[in-house]
């Protein structure tokens, strides 16, 4: 298989890969190549409609899309790269719509005129092509204006450009307003600006080598497009990890989910348990710190969650791992879990808001309401209050998010120090996509009091 870009990744950095359509390039007249040009502004189109309509996660939208389109590789690429660059830019493309179109503007053509702008003032695609082929979307009926709202906009691109840049925030960088007031108050207003302009670049791919296949050397000289990293030994960046990944050489996740698994530090032997697994990133992890010996009970709510996650870690070759599908926020815990309690360490990789993996999971800026971030903290209370029980005296339980927000890090950490007199609270990290440079993460350690 040859590697194009991802479509998109989990909250864990797990990219998700088109299917593959590759077409001699000597096949290619230049009449072929803008009928797929067009074919994959369509495919953009036609994936932005149904994530408006259907509600579903983007990455599932544009996969489904791309599956059904039979496009090359570079064409796929475009596609994706429309999709995702009009809903991170999404506010700033309606800004420049109300400044050339005075009156209402339906959804439909909405949708069009985003795609149209995004190419001339972003993507940089040449003028005549994306007005041409951004016509040609629409109904007859819409020719004219979608044309001459374009033409506009090319002609006065840098006075458009201009006014964009004296605009609030929430405007420049297309983030809803609750969330810049929030981070602005929780981190400052620079850093607020550092964030939501983080959140708009596309993500870098990287990996983690996994050394229960290959030793990091060996993997170096195999795979010699992976780039090494500062100060994360076992993470690379690795533009191309297809062959890797179909080897188990590696797993794509970001070096951030690192910090759940240091923090719970296993040990070879030991009796683990990982209570939200799915996909298997941290699980693999786990398994590799414990060089495949002992016991690893893997849990998630979801089953096709948990197919995918046995798929990942037979890839990866773990043999420790037992999964069982259980929602801790339901009372009767399968047989499997307590029979093998108590355990020697609790890995709580809680669902959360996903604020810290924004530039990866493009449309949750649109998903999020103000209410989402104490309804999902009563939610990691509920779960971690039906975990503690399974741990041993003097075990370790490790609690974390890809949130950067207080309600679900901090006060968790304070309401189960106040509510569980039995947890000794001992270490505590986390990453600042904007100070670290990679997804942001947060991570705390608590021991149980014999």
């Amino acid at each position: 298989m040859r590697w194009e870009k991802p479509v998109e990744s989990r909250d864990d950095g797990r990219a998700r890969f088109p299917l593959s359509f590759h077409w001699p390039r000597e096949h290619h007249s230049a009449v072929e190549f803008v009928v797929a040009r067009t074919s994959a502004r369509r495919v953009a189109l036609a994936a932005l409609r149904n994530w408006r309509r259907k509600k579903k996660f983007a990455d599932a939208v544009i996969s489904s899309a791309l599956s059904k389109a039979a496009l090359h590789s570079a064409d796929r690429a475009f596609a994706v790269e429309l999709f995702y660059g009009v809903l991170r830019n999404r506010t700033l493309l309606d800004f420049w719509i109300r400044e050339l179109r005075h009156g209402r503007v339906d959804v439909d053509l909405r949708d069009i005129l985003r795609i149209g702008l995004y190419q001339l003032f972003i993507a940089k695609t040449p003028e005549h092509a994306a007005v041409y082929e951004t016509v040609d979307l629409s109904p007859k009926r819409q020719h004219a204006i979608i044309n001459a709202i374009l033409r506009s906009a090319a002609r006065d691109r840098r006075g458009l450009q201009r006014r964009a840049n004296s605009q609030p925030l929430d405007v420049r960088t297309s983030h809803p307003q609750f969330l810049i007031e929030r981070w602005t108050k929780q981190f400052g207003a620079g850093a607020a600006e550092a964030l939501c302009t983080w959140n708009n670049q596309s993500p870098l791919i990287y990996a983690r080598i996994n050394r229960l296949k290959i030793d990091r050397h060996s993997f170096l000289e195999r795979y010699r497009n992976a780039r090494t990293l500062p100060n994360v030994s076992n993470f690379i960046e690795l533009p191309a990890p297809v062959d890797a990944l179909d080897q188990g050489d590696c797993y794509v996740q970001d070096p951030s989910t690192s910090i759940a698994c240091e923090l719970l530090q296993p040990k070879p032997g030991e009796k683990i348990l990982d209570a939200c697994a799915a996909p298997g990133g941290k699980t693999g992890y786990l398994a590799e710190l414990m060089a495949n010996q002992g016991l690893l009970i893997a849990c998630d709510r979801e089953p096709a969650r948990l197919n995918l996650l046995d798929e990942n870690l037979a890839r990866l070759g773990v043999r420790i791992a037992k999964i069982v599908c259980h929602d801790w926020m339901k009372s009767a815990v399968p047989p499997e879990i307590p029979s093998a309690a108590p355990f020697d360490r609790i890995l709580i990789d809680a669902p959360c808001t996903n604020t810290g993996v924004m530039r990866r999971r493009v449309d949750v800026r649109w998903r999020l309401k103000p209410a989402d971030f104490n309804r999902m903290h009563t939610r990691q209370i509920e779960i971690t209050h039906a975990v503690i029980p399974l741990l041993k005296p003097g075990g370790i339980l490790v609690y974390s998010t890809c949130s950067l927000e207080r309600e679900e890090n901090e006060d968790v950490v304070q309401s189960l120090l106040r509510t569980m007199s039995i947890l000794q609270l001992e270490e505590e990290r986390r990453s600042i996509p904007f100070q670290d440079n990679f997804d942001g993460a947060f991570g705390v350690r608590f021991r149980r009091k014999n």
